[in-house]
């Protein structure tokens, strides 16, 4: 198997070659980032590559897709003094002390967790748990009131808004049923990345697909959104 690189534009494309008894080119892009070419031993390395390249969009919108959906795999918590959550893009360590009085506030810097035992994890995870949700539907609601004027123009109702942890999307919109869903760790990015979100996913109530109509709408609603798409795929990857 050897490794080639191509160039799309301004990326590089690493991809491994493998030669086979096959009839085509065959191009798979892997979820661990590989991008795996089979063909056969006739095929000059030369056609090989302009194939890669003339998948280069395809193959580069694959890559940040699996590297976005990792950036979305849950990483463990142990709710430990010092040990870092995120909210709204922000960094806050968390301050864990022994109360009778149990709760959560944070403070812009600090996200201070009062307990009554200390060395009980299921509880520190239960009262955080309910304070990031409350955060989510009280933060999610606010943006979409924010978002929704402009579409209230195009005939668009007031969608019902659901929030729930999500494995491999920022949000989803059922257009037939109204319903768009957020995914709870969207609450971890910057304000303008979630505004982002919100908009494309109200979008898809008049376009529910990726069309050049839908991309239009997009573009004349959120004249900025590649770079708020941009700020929460670093958003993401950081953490």
């Amino acid at each position: 198997m050897a490794e080639r690189t191509v160039r799309f534009g301004e990326e590089q494309i690493v991809y491994c070659l493998e030669r086979k008894t096959v009839k085509n080119i065959n191009l798979r892009v892997r979820r661990d980032g590989v991008v795996a070419v089979s063909a056969g031993a006739w095929v000059p390395a030369e056609r090989i590559d302009a194939f890669v390249v003339s998948k280069g969009e395809r193959i580069l919108a694959a890559l940040r897709h699996f590297e976005e959906v990792a950036s979305l795999a849950p990483k463990p918590n142990h709710y430990d003094d010092g040990e870092t959550f995120y909210l709204l893009g922000q960094a806050l360590r968390l301050q864990v002390t022994r109360a009778a009085q149990e709760g959560v506030e944070a403070d812009g810097a600090l996200l201070r967790l009062s307990v009554r035992n200390e060395a009980d994890e299921a509880g520190k995870r239960r009262l955080l748990e309910h304070y990031f949700d409350r955060a989510c539907w009280t933060v999610f609601n606010e943006v979409m009131e924010e978002a929704l004027p402009p579409f209230y123009a195009c005939g668009v109702p007031t969608p019902c808004l659901r929030v729930r942890k999500m494995k491999s999307r920022w949000g989803s919109c059922m257009a037939g049923e109204g319903i768009i869903t957020l995914n709870k760790r969207l609450l971890c990015a910057p304000r303008g990345c979630i505004a982002y979100v919100v908009t494309h996913e109200l979008c898809h109530l008049i376009h529910p697909n990726h069309s050049k109509a839908f991309y239009r709408l997009l573009e004349a609603m959120m004249p900025d959104w590649k770079e708020r798409r941009e700020a929460l795929e670093r958003s993401a990857a950081r953490l």
